[in-house]
């Protein structure tokens, strides 16, 4: 482990975990990478960082049906309006089939004191629900507004409560690739009737969090908790840079805590052999990724540097990017049998929490598709992953779905009703992990 962390900012450490040893004509080597960022914002040690946000809220006409949508839409808005530190640039858009500028209006954000939190609250009790859903239209409304904020941490709250039927799925795309990048956005649906393919893309895209909830009632605790968590963010645009000797083959990069997310086809080049890979904005957290390379192959007794991982930041003015720190995977090949087949516990772990997501995801959607049998078997296997890495809140939302008759072994039945937002909940939460146990 290295650190290269700048003494006015975060302090940010890598550290690596893995089996270096391979058998002889080994090529796999796996490892997971923990990165750790102490001592920002949040823990008081720095002046804080200057930060913009916008807040998308579904205004469409479906936000009546039942009226306490739209209610608790404006009463969640305030709370996180609330939350805001003083000094910080937002911004509220209403979202229908068009994006409207709500407060401050004139295409310019307001600056957070008293006087603008209660003029932003006095436009929010305006808002009326009407008209259709087009969220890419949201999302670039959202991007010129950060745009013009001289702010480091940009970060939008989205929130909908039904699918984007009023542009295509071309048009949402095209939004996010515009948008990615540029800035992050948690996304929120509320209610039953969106759609989680839909709101889990577009919080990937725009490396953010995704999540249900279910009850209106439960929005302004939720976007007080994602207002607090971008208030304390304090770099941006944080990449995990992964240099490979020549030779030497990426299978994949994905993050696997806090939740899974595969970043293997989001690599920008960053010189000979080198790729970045985006992990958004940071704060006091820890997060952990499964990086996965070919190597060629050796004779026993060989070593050699796999990867070099780098957590890296770029210069503003276009200079060379800052390196906040760095990890080393190895590979070594040996002919001693018990070193070359064990499996580092953290890249078991993982492996099975990754696992555990897919199969989550499989099993519903053979529920839905009326295969009984397929969903059984994938949705008792995911009982038996969850209960094995002590998932406890993946095995919770799981027995909601089905009767659990034996966890160890993965046997259950599933339930002849189960609520739509039970298995909405447990769709959109399957990629939340839980870290190695102690």
């Amino acid at each position: 482990m290295a650190n290269f962390s700048k003494p006015t900012g975060p302090q940010f450490s890598v550290d690596v975990y893995q089996n270096e040893f391979l058998p002889e004509g080994g090529r796999d080597v796996s490892a997971i990478v923990t990165v750790t960022s102490t001592g920002g914002g949040t823990a008081g040690t720095v002046l804080p960082t200057a930060a913009a946000v916008v807040l998308m809220l579904d205004c469409s006409g479906s936000m009546d049906y039942p009226s306490t949508k739209m209610r608790g839409a404006r009463e969640a808005a305030a709370a996180a309006i609330d939350t805001l530190r003083d000094g910080t640039s937002f911004a509220v858009v209403a979202g229908t089939h068009v994006a409207k500028e709500v407060y401050p209006g004139d295409g310019r954000l307001a600056v957070a004191d008293a006087h603008t939190r209660a003029e932003a609250k006095t436009a929010l009790r305006r808002l009326s629900a009407g008209g259709g859903t087009a969220i890419g239209t949201w999302l670039r409304l959202a991007d010129r507004l950060l745009a013009s904020a001289d702010a480091s941490i940009r970060h939008g709250i989205l929130l909908t409560d039904g699918r984007n039927e009023h542009e295509t799925p071309q048009a949402l795309r095209s939004a996010l690739d515009a948008c990615s990048g540029r800035f992050t956005c948690d996304a929120r649906g509320v209610g039953t009737d969106w759609e989680v393919d839909e709101v889990r893309g577009i919080a990937s895209a725009m490396l953010g969090t995704a999540d249900i909830v279910a009850d209106p009632s439960g929005l302004a605790e939720d976007f007080t908790t994602m207002m607090e968590n971008a208030m304390g963010k304090e770099v941006a645009d944080v990449a995990l840079r992964l240099w490979t000797p020549v030779g030497v083959e990426i299978a994949f990069v994905k993050q696997v805590a806090p939740t899974v997310e595969d970043l293997t086809g989001r690599r920008t080049e960053a010189g000979p052999r080198a790729g970045d890979y985006p992990t958004g904005s940071w704060g006091d957290e820890s997060r952990d990724y499964h990086v996965s390379v070919r190597v060629p192959q050796a004779a026993v007794g060989q070593e050699m540097l796999a990867a070099r991982v780098s957590l890296i930041v770029p210069d503003p003015a276009g200079g060379t990017p800052t390196t906040l720190s760095q990890g080393l995977v190895r590979a070594v090949w040996t002919d001693d049998m018990a070193m070359s087949t064990s499996i580092n516990p953290q890249v078991a772990h993982y492996t099975g929490q990754a696992e555990l997501a897919d199969v989550i995801q499989q099993g519903l959607d053979a529920r839905k598709s009326g295969d009984h049998d397929g969903a059984t078997a994938k949705l008792g296997r995911a009982v038996q992953l969850a209960a094995a890495s002590g998932n406890a809140d993946t095995a919770k939302l799981l027995s909601k779905v089905v009767d659990v008759v034996d966890a160890a072994t993965g046997t259950v039945r599933l339930k002849a009703k189960v609520a739509e937002a039970d298995e909405m909940t447990l769709e959109t939460r399957s990629t939340k992990t839980v870290r190695v146990k102690k």
